[in-house]
């Protein structure tokens, strides 16, 4: 949601290959693309994905639910699929979620889905975010927000004897040198909610088997590569080059990194 200028990330075809792998390693770890207590089966459903990147998560719940209108906003489409191969009841429209709500969209959707904008956006404007959403809504509606909580990394492995080193400084190294890289909010979506106005807000914690998580770890592992490649900070280039072969060595012999991840919901009243 950040723009293209902000967005940490490369929107290419290797990152895109990222967000969909992460998308269906995510919905393994939960089990479902929408939280089991939102309801669906209302007439005319409209459904928002606000951060929709490669549009992987409206693709597939048009799957279950193919009389909705399925929206997807981002500042950039580059991600996505050509708007010609969409299924009917997807539509994609630019909207950067730290702008103002445009008007016409002012209480139109049932359900907003919103995931990994832990590295999109900083902590003082994650309230002012949620805001926006809420007035988005219908009474009634449902927010939905996807986090994985990263103060709560560790390092997980097979033997005592693998070795971390450069994983943990690769990790460290990102979080020093980019505040978007060291989110601090996670854990508290749940009083940013309530704030904003939601009722019945719940979290749904879950802590991701040791295979998932080892896959899952991997991927993460691309993000790495791809901010070699996208960032301007030389310093920063160099060393994720440095140690990035490194990490990938730790992770083959068994050592790889996990957190808890959340799934967050709330109703407006």
């Amino acid at each position: 949601m950040a723009s293209k200028a902000e967005y940490v990330f490369t929107r290419d075809f290797l990152d895109n290959n990222r967000i969909n792998l992460m998308h269906h390693l995510w919905t393994k770890i939960f089990g479902y693309y929408i939280h089991p207590k939102i309801p669906t089966d209302a007439a005319n459903l409209k459904v928002a994905d606000v951060g929709s990147g490669t549009g992987i998560w409206l693709l597939d719940v048009q799957d279950k639910l193919k009389e909705a209108r399925l929206d997807g906003f981002d500042v950039s489409f580059d991600a996505a699929p050509p708007r010609e191969t969409l299924p009917t009841g997807v539509t994609f429209r630019q909207w950067n979620v730290k702008d103002s709500v445009p008007e016409d969209l002012v209480g139109t959707y049932d359900i907003i889905n919103v995931r990994f904008f832990s590295f999109v956006i900083l902590n003082d404007e994650v309230p002012r975010v949620v805001a926006k959403l809420f007035s988005l809504l219908k009474p009634g509606g449902y927010l939905q927000w996807g986090e994985a909580d990263m103060e709560t990394l560790r390092f997980d492995k097979i033997k005592p004897e693998c070795k971390t080193d450069h994983l943990t400084d690769l990790f460290k190294l990102l979080a020093v040198q980019d505040d978007r890289l060291k989110p601090t909010w996670v854990r508290s979506l749940t009083d940013i909610f309530a704030n904003a106005g939601f009722v019945d807000v719940e979290k749904d914690t879950k802590d991701a088997l040791p295979h998932v998580a080892f896959m899952f770890h991997e991927a993460g592992l691309m993000i790495h590569e791809l901010i070699a490649r996208k960032t301007k900070n030389e310093y920063m280039a160099n060393e994720l080059k440095r140690l990035l072969p490194g990490a990938v060595e730790e992770t083959k012999q068994g050592a790889y990194g996990t957190s808890l991840r959340y799934t967050i919901i709330g109703r407006k009243p």
